[in-house]
């Protein structure tokens, strides 16, 4: 036992030796951040009044390193999201704000099955937005090496964003990773497609009118097409060139028409197929993260629209999750 203890000891004495460093290497880090955020337009007062109480957070950098999309299975990352009480939830929200989720529809041409879904999985309807302290969650991330460009970059946009009175600084918490709203805006996503619904001079994400609108408006400007698939589990036979499989979503590749590997999908006959001229690639998502998992199964083929969803979130398993229930909600409504 007093093995144990001296052993645990020491773990913590190491453990509050490397936050104590962490903590004075990200004092220096807001420093040398305040000269980069006054020489991109930010006033000094807006910084000070932003930026006096962020803090180093060291469980920002625990989820950013085992984030479920690192190490769950396709099936299981899936069936957690677009469960039963996920769709049944999504139906009362939409039955309470059908005249909302019709108008968006209308105006935007974005299905209302796809905005539940994206709801649904962001933050099961607005009751999760977070809890977080946003500036210090983007401030921990650009500190962090991992990603430090383009957190540094989503900083200095929420900066600029709260010194043009866009966004209230006091009521910015949300997700680990700096994402705001009902459905998870990044500050860069904020200043791009953020709208103001209501008119009421106000951009509110944590509002239906604003957020829902937002999101259509964002889906609609990065080119969602309605109606269109979004992709199709299927069966591939052994005989396909490991080349034309995509284990990342950092960038699809060998994308060829559909109808160039119908000779690899064993269940194509049984695909909803309108145009086999269409370009579509083939995704296998658990081979590169899930230890031992097949090389060809679960396998997909996915079409644009998946691509879209991509550009919402860069994860194989989320788009996969996303399109599911928008699947099963359009089965429901």
């Amino acid at each position: 036992m007093k093995i144990i203890k001296f052993v645990f000891l020491i773990f913590i004495l190491k453990y509050s030796i490397c936050v104590a460093d962490d903590e004075y290497k990200f004092s220096e880090w807001k420093k040398n951040f305040k000269i980069i955020a006054l020489n991109n337009g930010i006033s000094e007062s807006t910084f000070d009044k932003t930026m006096s109480k962020v803090k180093f957070l060291p469980k920002v950098i625990e989820y950013d390193r085992f984030q479920p999309e690192f190490y769950e299975d396709t099936k299981t990352y899936i069936l957690k999201r677009t469960s039963e009480n996920k769709v049944n939830k999504g139906l009362k929200y939409y039955n309470q704000n059908i005249v909302l989720i019709e108008k968006i529809e209308r105006k935007f041409q974005i299905e209302k099955e796809l905005l539940l879904a994206l709801m649904g999985i962001e933050t099961n309807f607005g009751t999760y937005v977070g809890k977080m302290d946003i500036l210090s969650s983007l401030a921990t991330l650009s500190f962090d090496k991992r990603r430090s460009e383009f957190f540094t970059n989503e900083l200095l946009i929420l900066l600029k964003l709260v010194e043009s009175k866009y966004i209230d600084y006091k009521t910015l918490y949300g997700s680990w990773a700096g994402a705001f709203g009902f459905f998870q805006f990044m500050p860069s996503t904020i200043k791009n497609y953020a709208i103001d619904f209501n008119s009421d001079d106000h951009i509110d994400l944590k509002n239906s009118y604003d957020s829902y609108a937002s999101a259509a408006n964002y889906l609609k400007k990065i080119g969602w097409r309605q109606k269109a698939p979004c992709f199709y589990k299927i069966d591939l036979s052994e005989d396909i060139p490991s080349i034309f499989l995509n284990v990342s979503a950092k960038k699809i590749h060998s994308k060829k028409k559909l109808k160039f590997f119908k000779k690899y999908i064993k269940n194509f006959n049984q695909l909803n197929v309108l145009n086999e001229n269409q370009k579509v690639a083939i995704v296998t998502p658990d081979k590169d993260i899930i230890p031992d998992a097949e090389t060809l199964s679960p396998a997909y083929i996915v079409f644009e629209n998946y691509e879209i969803i991509l550009k919402w979130n860069r994860s194989l398993r989320f788009a996969l999750a996303v399109c599911t229930l928008k699947n099963k909600f359009k089965n429901e409504i």
